[in-house]
């Protein structure tokens, strides 16, 4: 895998301050990039973590809510909710110890999709937006997490280093 890297042309130490300015704040940002991948995995698979967790303590009420409210396309309510929990509980374990890649948030990413696809009668509902936005900013973390992998602070990075 390609590490990223910014292209920054030579400095000669005669640029005007607002370059330098600017060439001081992009080193700070990407030195922060790491940091961010790891906060970003954590917080989003915590998400997820706490609704797997809540769906295999309560498994009557989970199945009666993918009868009645979730209507998962394709899927028994008995399959879907086995998966969901599944998904919930395997997946963000993944991403928080950065195993697997890209695997992780590309799998939350279509759970994600799944989720407002088969509840969108409750999302879209009057005074539901919160939800909705909810997942549209889960849905744009783990597409960050897609695009820009799990950053060197993972499990991951560390075995690859391994000869």
């Amino acid at each position: 895998m390609l590490q990223q890297t910014t292209v920054r042309a030579p400095t000669t130490g005669h640029e005007p301050a607002p370059m330098r300015l600017l060439e001081s704040m992009t080193r700070a940002c990407d030195s922060l990039r790491p940091a961010f991948q790891l906060a970003t995995r954590g917080y989003v698979s915590w998400q997820f973590l706490k609704s797997g967790w809540l769906k295999v303590t309560n498994w009557p009420g989970t199945l009666d809510l993918f009868r009645e409210e979730y209507h998962v396309p394709v899927l028994s309510p008995h399959a879907a909710a086995v998966s969901g929990a599944f998904a919930e509980l395997f997946l963000p374990v993944l991403i928080t110890l950065g195993i697997g890649g890209r695997v992780g948030p590309a799998g939350l990413f279509v759970f994600n999709v799944m989720a407002v696809v088969s509840y969108r009668q409750v999302l879209l509902a009057e005074g539901a937006e919160a939800a909705l936005a909810q997942h549209v900013l889960w849905g744009f973390m783990l597409a960050t997490l897609v695009v820009f992998g799990n950053g060197p602070w993972s499990l991951d990075r560390l075995f690859r280093r391994r000869p």
